[in-house]
């Protein structure tokens, strides 16, 4: 990547911050895109060090401006599109704005990298998309099936990008991380709440279905992962998963954070953490064979090693994580 021009929307969010963090040390020459607000914010970049944050080219703007976006792609040799709402329980209750940011911005990403005629297009996809597993592990042929409005965007936002490779040529390659973890997540996320709860001093870890099992992938794999689509040659058009290929239940995570902690929480459900029923995803585990077969990329960092490095952030900045914050 040393001295490619490189375009990452959703450069603020967790996975996105990361991402932009080892483009820079790689030597890219990296355009961020954060979303605008009045507070001029920079969301998780901003736990990214000093020198790192110097280097970047900071644009602040809304996927759902397709001239802006325009803009911000014009001359940019590859696009990392991260950017889109992801909070599960709230695109239950506001759809629209999931079908807006998700689908239609992932279209003005695909349609300005079309227009800029860049190298490579890697679209972010989820293993939300294809539901409860019908098999295990699940490959990239398994059926999709949207459980929640938030699958049914990316879903959506998925085949727009396999149709822009198939009507236009664009070299787009879609990968779908499973369960990515690690410092700087959303405290909605199952690991910081379990973690939350604990560093304020919880004798009881609430949380809602403990049974759904969880193929948890540590961030740095995943950024790892991506940047090895943008580089690998011949995928273009190509679908991937970004998994470690192991599954362990919620249940399971939560009690490897309470024996991390040395203390003897009980974990507890709560009925108002559930998602709807027939919303719940059960079980989540890759096939991560095609990708490590194509390229060569593998996970490195165990669930255990992650966890720690998960829960010694999150002793650092405990502000980041209300004890009563939702989780699925």
């Amino acid at each position: 990547m040393e001295g490619t021009r490189v375009l990452v929307t959703g450069a603020g969010g967790f996975i996105g911050s990361h991402l932009v963090e080892r483009l820079v040390a790689a030597g890219a020459k990296v355009r961020a895109l954060l979303h605008y607000g009045a507070e001029g914010g920079f969301g998780n970049a901003r736990f990214m060090p000093r020198e790192a944050r110097l280097a970047v080219e900071w644009l602040h703007g809304d996927l759902l401006d397709g001239e802006f976006i325009a803009r911000a792609t014009a001359n940019q040799e590859v696009v990392f599109h991260l950017a889109a709402m992801v909070a599960i329980p709230h695109s239950y209750r506001a759809p629209r704005s999931f079908v807006e940011a998700n689908t239609v911005g992932t279209l003005n990403v695909l349609e300005a990298a079309r227009a800029a005629a860049v190298q490579r297009v890697v679209h972010t996809s989820t293993s939300e998309v294809y539901g409860s597993a019908q098999y295990i592990p699940m490959d990239e042929a398994h059926p999709l099936r949207a459980q929640s409005p938030y699958a049914a965007t990316k879903i959506g936002a998925d085949k727009l990008a396999e149709s822009y490779h198939a009507a236009f040529g664009l070299p787009v390659v879609t990968v779908r991380p499973f369960n990515t973890f690690g410092p700087r997540q959303s405290a909605r996320a199952v690991i910081p709440t379990v973690i939350g709860q604990l560093l304020g001093g919880a004798k009881q870890v609430m949380l809602g279905a403990t049974t759904p099992i969880r193929d948890m992938t540590f961030v740095t794999d995943t950024v790892d992962g991506m940047i090895t689509a943008a580089t690998a040659a011949g995928i273009e058009g190509r679908t991937f998963n970004l998994g470690t290929g192991h599954g362990e239940s919620v249940g399971e995570i939560a009690a490897r954070i309470v024996a991390a902690f040395g203390t003897e929480a009980e974990v507890t459900l709560d009925p108002q953490r559930l998602r709807p029923p027939a919303s719940e995803v059960d079980r989540l585990i890759s096939d991560n064979t095609a990708f490590r077969k194509a390229t060569g990329w593998a996970p490195r960092v165990s669930l255990d090693e992650g966890l720690r490095a998960t829960i010694d952030f999150f002793r650092a900045h405990p502000g980041l994580l209300p004890t009563q914050e939702y989780a699925t």
